[in-house]
């Protein structure tokens, strides 16, 4: 008598939002790289769909703007299952003193950065306490815990994040999902700067003139790696991620560094 054969046993699912460019792309090629399959959302099908196919098979697509509630609950529930939550939208709108600040512009980046984040777990949250392997990972910054001239918007909207997870830790205490806050600092990436700074690339350039290996999307996708890889009973609270080149949020060292190869 033979056996019938058996499916296999379904990849974990993980949701990344803003995952079409940048670090999302990044976190997202790493966790299928470890077996998991999983959903790239965000708002332009088209870098979507590019980041989809670098991956294969184990991606798919879900254009979706976390700011608006009834999208977000309608997609997040229709995937009917979820292991790992990662909140990367969001994103640096102007480098303006706050007495000059654009209100549309704080506005943005409070939707993305904070709204965002709240509306995608309230989503997720149902479908991760099915799991055994439940972790929602925030994706923060440096401006999640201290502060700069000219940067009061985008970091009082990552303060929010940062909240966000370590209040979701208090209320989920007692229960088995974990929530982890990474707060990269410099990250050399194709569309932050450029975004910040209003499309300017010249500008978007000399954020990074002289500075010897910023961080790269893939190494904060490390970091993602690292702490949803880790024992369901370890939870890293926080995790603060800087390039060599870089103290503080503001001491940004530019300049060549002795790396001491072999």
């Amino acid at each position: 008598m033979t056996t019938p054969p058996t499916e296999p046993p379904a990849r974990p699912l993980a949701l990344v939002t803003g995952g079409g460019t940048g670090i999302g792309a990044a976190v997202a090629g790493r966790l299928a790289a470890d077996g998991f399959d999983v959903v790239v959302a965000g708002r332009r099908r088209e870098p979507l769909e590019r980041t989809a196919g670098v991956i294969g098979e184990h991606a798919q697509v879900l254009v979706l703007d976390v700011t608006d509630p009834d999208r977000v609950g309608q997609a997040v529930t229709g995937l009917g299952r979820l292991d790992i939550l990662v909140n990367n939208a969001g994103g640096a709108l102007g480098t303006s003193r706050i007495e000059d600040g654009d209100p549309a512009e704080w506005q943005q980046m409070f939707a993305s950065n904070v709204l965002g984040t709240m509306l995608v777990t309230k989503a997720a949250l149902p479908l991760l306490r099915r799991s055994p392997r439940a972790t929602i990972v925030n994706m923060s910054s440096i401006a999640g815990q201290s502060v700069y001239v000219g940067g009061g918007g985008y970091t009082a909207a990552k303060h929010g994040t940062s909240v966000i997870s370590e209040t979701l830790r208090l209320e989920l205490n007692g229960e088995h999902v974990r929530v982890c806050d990474i707060r990269p600092g410099m990250v050399h990436t194709e569309e932050f700067s450029l975004t910040r700074l209003h499309g300017d690339p010249a500008a978007a350039d000399r954020v990074y003139a002289g500075v010897d290996h910023p961080l790269r999307a893939e190494d904060v996708a490390e970091c993602v790696g690292f702490v949803v890889g880790l024992p369901q009973h370890v939870n890293v609270d926080t995790l603060v991620v800087r390039p060599v080149a870089q103290s503080p949020s503001h001491d940004v060292h530019r300049g060549p560094i002795d790396w001491k190869t072999t």
